[in-house]
């Protein structure tokens, strides 16, 4: 199988993103863990405004830049290292490619229920849904982001340990949950009548 340069970006990506998850890339890590610590800090527990104080930090930025410049012109001294500041075309092709793989997920599970009329998987979203409205309830948005940050630090560095015993769990759990649900489905969801799809032709 031959990969393509987005395959290979997206690939290096993902190991990366691992290696920062689970602690092989210690210095990543503890940055990680840290700005988003400050983030929360900020915005939850001090009672910053986040577009106010992103004004205020690009403004000291620019301000710094911009002296910065105006000195080195008059010091003869270099200017500041700045990057090249444009986004590449491979990135906004990997976005793209993201986007569209999520959005047409999207639109199938909205075809499967709004036209195939499928009961089982109405009941999985809607309790999926409900669930996160729920959790969604308990907690500010930028409280769960980071609690989702600690988690993603913690949770995969003790699962990568203790990866068997973790499996042989959770290979239990689902069985037990398997079983739960074929009840159900014998002794509810099948005795539930269905409408049929006459007059709502499906188009393909």
């Amino acid at each position: 199988m031959l990969w393509g340069w987005h395959d290979l970006i997206v690939y290096t990506l993902l190991l990366v993103v691992a290696d920062v998850l689970l602690w092989r890339e210690w210095c990543s890590g503890v940055v990680m863990l840290t700005s988003s610590t400050m983030v929360w800090y900020l915005f939850e527990r001090a009672g910053y405004n986040f577009l106010s104080f992103m004004a205020n930090v690009l403004s000291l930025l620019v301000a710094i830049l911009f002296f910065w410049a105006k000195s080195a012109s008059l010091l003869n001294r270099s200017l500041p290292p700045l990057p090249n500041l444009e986004i590449s075309e491979n990135t906004v092709v990997i976005i793209t490619d993201v986007l569209h793989q999520w959005i047409n997920h999207t639109l199938s599970i909205a075809h499967n229920i709004a036209i195939a009329r499928d009961l089982k998987f109405f009941l999985k979203v809607a309790v999926s849904l409900w669930l996160v409205s729920y959790i969604g309830s308990l907690f500010e948005f930028l409280t769960l982001v980071y609690i989702g940050v600690i988690l993603s630090l913690s949770v995969l560095v003790v699962y990568d340990k203790y990866q068997h015993f973790i499996d042989e769990k959770l290979c239990l759990t689902r069985r037990f949950i398997q079983t739960q649900y074929r009840k159900i489905d014998e002794m509810v969801l099948r005795k539930l009548p269905l409408p049929s799809n006459g007059g709502y032709p499906l188009h393909s």
